[in-house]
């Protein structure tokens, strides 16, 4: 567990941390066939680092009825919140209309953990077993340490993608404005100011403009 966090923080980028994680999930919990990260977006869910199929067909089959246990915890606001489900072909789960559908996926038992919360996007980190009675105290444990460790590395890789993609933004933005100080005569206040403009009148990003001016030379 301890090389697996220290592998976490030293993966290049979001997509590597995430799928470093539900990698970690498949060869570390006991029981586990399959893992993913369910993200909601409003009622829309994302399905980033799948390690089989069986983990889109679930989430897509969430999406669609707007319940189930991973899109339940990804909706949560309660950082620690944990389910376990032992066997879902049992007779008592079948008063809710993801059961008897996610059974005939071919899931036997689910475990998730609440991974983030930030802003509208919820995530839940989501393990699936294709037996029933896989998950033990020992698994949603092991599961925990997973969740927790793979939290702080998450933000830590997209607090660092935010931060490169803030300097890549600063960089085209001030060659756009070069490229327009040149071909205008223009003052350093001046260019951003045409850009700002540009930006509000076309309801575009100010770095949409940017790179616009920047591949074609500059604007009409």
């Amino acid at each position: 567990m301890v090389a697996m966090a220290r592998d976490l923080l030293a993966q290049d980028s979001v997509d590597a941390t995430l799928e470093r994680i539900t990698s970690s999930a498949v060869e570390l919990v006991e029981g586990c066939d399959a893992a993913g990260i369910l993200v909601l977006q409003g009622r829309k869910v994302r399905t980033p680092a799948p390690t089989d199929d069986l983990v889109i067909d679930s989430d897509r089959l969430q999406e669609r009825l707007g319940e189930g246990p991973c899109f339940d915890t990804a909706r949560s606001s309660v950082r620690e919140r944990v389910f376990r489900i032992p066997d879902l072909t049992g007779q008592q789960l079948h008063r809710t209309a993801f059961a008897p559908q996610a059974s005939r996926l071919g899931i036997g038992s689910m475990m998730g953990f609440l991974l983030f919360t930030e802003d509208e996007d919820f995530g839940a980190l989501n393990l699936y077993s294709r037996k029933p009675g896989m998950f033990t105290e020992a698994s949603e444990l092991a599961g925990w340490l997973l969740a927790s460790h793979a939290a702080v590395a998450f933000s830590s890789a997209r607090t660092h993608a935010q931060l490169e993609q803030a300097v890549a933004t600063r960089h085209v933005i001030g060659e756009a404005m070069g490229i327009l100080m040149g071909s205008r005569r223009l003052t350093e206040e001046e260019a951003f100011d045409v850009l700002r403009r540009y930006s509000q009148e076309r309801n575009l990003k100010l770095r949409e403009v940017a790179r616009m001016i920047c591949e074609q030379g500059g604007i009409d």
